[in-house]
């Protein structure tokens, strides 16, 4: 294993949210702390508790949720797709650098980026309502898998991306609605029995509901299935990686 190529790719890339740290950091905990006074202070103080716990302490666990999707997609998208723009990928391709030593660089940036801004959205969130976690255990390893799978995703979304349009494509437009529609600010127990059913065809629901379990020991479908769906995520995300270099998709040519 190559620690010292890992090493430089993710200094190279935190590098770059320490130059960019207002859009990086401030930009998210700001829109973020936005969330919590228009749903948690106006809307929350007209809804009754959501299954014992206040409205705006519910939404918390969405809130982080909904950043560190965005985030760590962002982040690990941008990362690979900006050395493919600029040329600059063939330079780690020729490098002596193994496939699991170049996705450990980026990948690992990109998570640790995401994982740093919802640490701070749950420091902040604790200026709007009580927080309390049930199952810390639980919760660093929901929010670690999540972290680690959606930057794996970002991080194929930028091989696949061919311009700036295609780049934004998922993040912007796909991954937003299914994480609003996934819970985030209710429980899916509010809902007609047909619209429950068709919740749970949407992947984003059961890191939602999971994550909410490690807080309040609430949840909208069984933890075991939430962890399994997130485990299986990240097994499918790293199967495709492995394609991927190995065929040289979008990289070689």
């Amino acid at each position: 294993m190559n620690f010292e190529a890992i090493k430089s790719i993710y200094a190279f890339e935190m590098a770059r949210t320490r130059r960019t740290l207002l859009q990086s950091v401030v930009s998210p905990v700001i829109s973020t702390s936005l969330y919590f006074i228009v749903f948690g202070a106006a809307i929350g103080s007209r809804i009754q508790l959501v299954e014992g716990v206040s409205y705006g302490a519910f939404i918390t666990p969405g809130l982080i949720m909904l950043t560190l999707l965005g985030q760590c997609i962002s982040n690990g998208s941008f990362g690979i797709y900006f050395p493919k723009f600029t040329g600059t990928i063939y330079e780690v391709l020729s490098a002596p650098v193994a496939m699991a030593e170049i996705i450990l660089g980026y990948v690992g940036a990109a998570a640790t980026k995401g994982m740093l801004i919802g640490l701070i959205i749950l420091l902040t969130a604790n200026f709007f309502v009580h927080i309390t976690i049930q199952h810390p255990f639980m919760m660093i390893l929901f929010f670690v898998l999540t972290a680690v799978s959606f930057s794996l995703f970002g991080f194929m979304i930028g091989i696949w991306a061919g311009n700036f349009e295609q780049l934004n494509l998922i993040p912007m437009l796909v991954v937003p609605p299914l994480t609003f529609l996934g819970g985030s600010f209710y429980s899916i127990n509010m809902l007609p029995p047909f619209w429950q059913a068709v919740s749970h065809l949407n992947p984003v629901l059961y890191l939602v509901s999971g994550f909410r379990w490690s807080f309040f020991g609430i949840a909208d479908v069984n933890p075991v299935l939430s962890l399994g769906m997130i485990t299986l995520f990240l097994v499918i995300c790293l199967a495709t990686l492995g394609w991927i270099f190995k065929t040289g998709y979008r990289l070689r040519n």
